[in-house]
């Protein structure tokens, strides 16, 4: 036997060691190259969040500036509206009227208003444009929905608006919930529009849905909203009128929709529900509204 041969064991252990040397040197590069990987996801993931703000910022960026035109046209109708005040004339036997004595013009009554403004549509005067304060929406939970018994792309609904008594809606069937799940689910309903006979039942509401080329969905309020809720616009307050055109609605029509995050909106106004939050579309964003 020769005596300057290391024993098994030696060898043994001197393998191990490089074994885990070589293990270690690999668990180095397999941590630098995950974090190497890590920070190209998360430089993509910031990438794409500042596009996606900046398209917001310039989204609020022409809502600001829609908002500004549309302050500086209200102001300057009403300069034009309102006329110079006279000077107070001196009446015969050279007593002086005091202020106190000149009577001070009384505003119009809101109706009257109402009749200029229905008067100017009617005329086609740009400076009494329709907006959205005039629909009545509100919330509704839907509290049966059946089969239009005549069409099979319609359905028939009863809606409950906190009135006492529910009112029947015909909608058209959506591609996101199955009719017979609509029960229970809450929606979006324009109050004040005529009652209407579809295919034979007279709908009596108008269920507000939003839609793009593959889909159909109703408006969902906020969860915490209830039945008869009023849906409000921050830029547009007014009272809703009593009972709503056809014709109005088909003009305000175009200007409703839901933007890139799915919210319902009016010229870039919010649904809103307040002290409660928006109303969204579930999945269709950047659609229209029906």
């Amino acid at each position: 036997m020769s005596a300057g041969l290391p024993p098994r064991d030696e060898l043994l252990r001197k393998e191990q060691e490089q074994m885990m040397e070589f293990i270690r040197q690999k668990m180095l590069l397999l941590g630098e190259k995950a974090m190497l990987q890590k920070s190209v996801r998360e430089e993509k993931k910031l990438l794409v969040e500042n596009a996606k703000l900046k398209g917001e910022i310039e989204q609020l960026k022409k809502q600001l500036q829609e908002n500004q035109r549309r302050k500086a046209a209200k102001l300057k109708a009403l300069a034009e509206a309102q006329p110079a005040s006279p000077s107070h004339p001196e009446p015969a036997g050279g007593a002086t009227l005091t202020p106190s004595a000149t009577p001070a013009p009384r505003p119009a009554p809101r109706s009257e208003a109402r009749k200029k403004k229905g008067a100017c549509r009617r005329s086609g005067g740009q400076e009494c444009e329709l907006a959205i304060w005039q629909l009545d929406l509100r919330v509704g939970r839907i509290l049966s929905a059946r089969q239009h018994p005549e069409a099979e792309s319609l359905c028939v609904q009863e809606v409950d608006l906190g009135e006492g008594q529910p009112r029947t809606a015909v909608s058209r069937v959506m591609t996101n919930m199955p009719t017979e799940q609509m029960s229970e689910s809450l929606c979006v309903c324009v109050c004040n529009g005529r009652a209407v006979r579809v295919r034979g039942v007279l709908s009596k509401v108008h269920v507000l849905c939003a839609a793009d080329s593959a889909h159909l969905e109703m408006i969902a309020p906020p969860s915490s909203a209830q039945p008869g809720d009023r849906v409000t616009f921050n830029n547009y307050p007014g009272e809703p009128d009593r009972e709503l055109s056809p014709r109005v609605f088909g003009r305000l029509q175009p200007d409703l929709s839901t933007d890139m995050r799915g919210v319902a909106c009016y010229r870039g106004v919010a649904f809103e529900v307040k002290g409660k939050g928006l109303c969204r579309a579930p999945s269709v964003c950047n659609g229209s509204i029906k």
